[in-house]
C-alpha cells in the first residue's frame, strides 16, 4: 500500500546558516522567519549540525550574575556542556552535532517518530549526495492527519479489505469518525484480526482504529491427536 513520504510535507524554502554565522547573526535569521531551529550547512550543501532556540538561551541562561556565579554552574556536571556552548559565538560552536537527518523517501510515520523519540522539533532533509533539499518539521507531520474521514475509509476498504485480505466489502464494515476507525463484522478467522487491525493502523491519517470484529473459526489453538 502506499505511504505518505517526507517529500509530499517538507519545506523546501529552508532557513541556512553557514558555520561562521556570528552570534547575532544566527538570532537575526531564526527572528525574521519566525522559526525555532535551522541547520548548519558548509559550502559543499551538507548538513553539518542544527541550531535551535535552546541553543541560543544558554548565553543568557548562564551569563554570571552575582547571586548564582559561574563557578556553581561548572561545579554540575549536567550543565557543564550547556554552559560550554554558552561561550560559543558562531553557528559551528552553538550547533549540535550529528545532525539527525531523513531524507526525501522517507515514510511520514518514521520521520514523526524519529521527532517523537529523539525530542526535536525538525529534521533536515538530504539527498542522496548528503547535500540539503528541505527540513520537515512537527507542523508538517500533523498534515497526515488532515486527511477527511471519507478518504481514509475508500483506502481502508481498498487497501486492507480487499487488496491485502481479499475479503468481501459487504462483510466487514468499516466506519471513520475524526480519524478513528472502528472495523466490525465477520473475518473467516482468528489470525486474521490483529493483523487487519495493524495494516489499518498503519494508513497514513489514522488516529486509532477500535477492533470490533468477530471470527467464525479459532484457527490458534491446534488440536493434536494424541496429546490429550
Amino acid at each position: 500500500m502506499d505511504r505518505s513520504l517526507v517529500r509530499d510535507y517538507m519545506t523546501t524554502d529552508v532557513v541556512v546558516l553557514r558555520p561562521d554565522d556570528g552570534f547575532k547573526e544566527v538570532v537575526r535569521a531564526l527572528a525574521d522567519r519566525g522559526v525555532s531551529g535551522a541547520p548548519v550547512v558548509s559550502e559543499t550543501g551538507r548538513v553539518m549540525g542544527v541550531v535551535s532556540e535552546a541553543d541560543l538561551l544558554h548565553k543568557e541562561a548562564f551569563m554570571p550574575v552575582a547571586e548564582e556565579p559561574r563557578r556553581y554552574f561548572a561545579s554540575r556536571s549536567s550543565t557543564r556542556a550547556a554552559q560550554a556552548r554558552s561561550a560559543a559565538d558562531t553557528a559551528a560552536d552553538l550547533m549540535h552535532t550529528p545532525a539527525i537527518t531523513v531524507t526525501m523517501d522517507t515514510p511520514i510515520t518514521r520521520a514523526a517518530r524519529t521527532m517523537a523519540v529523539q525530542g526535536i522539533k525538525r529534521l533536515p532533509v538530504v539527498g542522496d549526495d548528503g547535500a540539503l533539499v528541505g527540513i520537515i518539521s512537527r507542523a508538517d507531520v500533523m498534515g497526515v492527519f488532515l486527511a477527511p474521514d471519507e478518504e481514509l475509509r475508500r483506502e481502508v476498504i481498498s487497501e486492507v479489505v480487499e487488496r491485502s485480505l481479499w475479503e468481501d466489502p459487504e462483510r466487514i464494515r468499516v466506519e471513520v469518525r475524526d480519524g478513528v476507525v472502528t472495523l466490525s463484522g465477520r473475518l473467516a478467522s482468528k489470525s486474521l484480526i490483529p493483523l487487519t487491525v495493524a495494516l489499518t493502523q498503519s494508513i497514513d491519517g489514522v488516529v486509532d482504529v477500535i477492533d470490533e470484529l468477530s471470527y467464525e473459526r479459532d484457527d490458534t489453538v491446534f488440536d493434536r491427536p494424541g496429546l490429550r
